[in-house]
């Protein structure tokens, strides 16, 4: 598998990339490992846990998502793209039984935020589409909030629960999954207006943290894995950078530290993470403009700059705190990366 793989939005869904691009992370330095492969709305990837199997979503209203090897150096398409289950597919990872593939789609203005899940077969192909759940909900955020939105859906750690998180309806869903269906068992709804978009479980899986995209926060929150229920336990704002409107993006938590993309303040926050609190570190440009995703590395966090089209690469100091990019990539519209 390559080093990295970085996807992108594509001139037919806004975008100025090619959207799967190859590269190698060697010491100070991005290399061309391979070929970009064309590949519409790239907006998230996906690893399958045993097979060298990537997965990308393809965000557009129709909405897609396909499957591709990945060795050698080479990305090949594993079969054609597929319905995603709804619109605007934003997220999605593979079940670690390796045989479900869940995405979330964001909707429209008028479409709602789903949950959907498909098989995949003994290659890491993806099949039937097996079921799609809807989202219901809206918040106070005119313009955002008038609907549901689903922007991530994860496995918690110990594989018992799908949460999904929705951005319109201040929620995050708990469900079952059982032969590829989807049963909700919580609704755990958040602070209205906050607008979570995406998790992050410390290691241990009793702290779960959200990065707030709506009210520019970092919220603690702890999570009972025996009912998939989260309880806010504290909460931060994202960034010290004032009068400047912010999006927190990706979010990366470890046993003490946990670190977030702020896009508008154009940094990656730090925090330490003392009891149900978190400390603010400080802040580490990164390089670029609209800070999307964040994907960690041996001793880096790997950050998807969107408007200014470049990956770059932070060291992780001892103290939890990021240095300034040490690697820096141009990826046109670059959005996500995969290690």
């Amino acid at each position: 598998m390559p080093t990295v793989l970085a996807g992108s939005y594509t001139p037919d869904t806004g975008g100025e990339g090619v959207g799967l691009t190859p590269l190698s992370l060697t010491g100070r330095a991005f290399t061309a490992e391979a070929p970009a492969v064309p590949a519409s709305g790239a907006s998230f990837l996906a690893a399958h846990p045993t097979l060298p199997v990537v997965y990308t979503t393809h965000e557009s209203t129709e909405g897609a998502v396909s499957a591709f090897t990945a060795g050698a150096g080479t990305v090949t398409a594993l079969g054609a793209p597929i319905t995603s289950g709804g619109a605007n597919p934003c997220h999605l990872t593979v079940h670690p039984d390796g045989g479900w593939l869940l995405t979330a789609n964001y909707g429209t203005d008028t479409l709602p935020g789903t949950v959907a899940v498909h098989r995949l077969d003994a290659a890491g192909r993806i099949t039937d589409l097996i079921d799609v759940v809807e989202h219901k909900g809206s918040g106070p955020v005119a313009g955002r909030q008038d609907g549901s939105h689903a922007h991530q859906v994860l496995v918690d750690p110990a594989g018992r629960f799908v949460l999904a998180t929705d951005l319109g309806a201040d929620a995050v869903f708990t469900y079952r999954l059982a032969d590829g269906a989807l049963e909700r068992t919580a609704v755990n709804q958040l602070r209205p207006g906050s607008g979570p978009r995406h998790l992050a479980f410390a290691p241990g899986g009793d702290l779960v943290f959200s990065a707030d995209e709506l009210s520019s926060t970092v919220t603690c929150h702890r999570y009972d894995p025996e009912t998939g229920t989260l309880v806010e336990l504290s909460r931060v704002p994202a960034t010290a950078v004032a009068d400047v409107p912010n999006q927190p993006g990706g979010i990366v938590a470890s046993d003490r530290f946990v670190w977030v993309t702020n896009r508008g303040a154009d940094t990656v926050a730090a925090f330490r993470v003392d009891g149900t609190t978190l400390v603010p570190l400080g802040e580490t440009p990164t390089g670029g403009t609209w800070p999307r995703g964040l994907t960690p590395v041996p001793g880096h966090l790997l950050v998807a700059n969107q408007h200014s089209g470049t990956l770059a690469a932070l060291p992780v100091l001892e103290s939890g705190a990021l240095g300034d990019p040490v690697a820096t990539a141009a990826v046109p519209s670059v959005v996500c990366a995969l290690w």
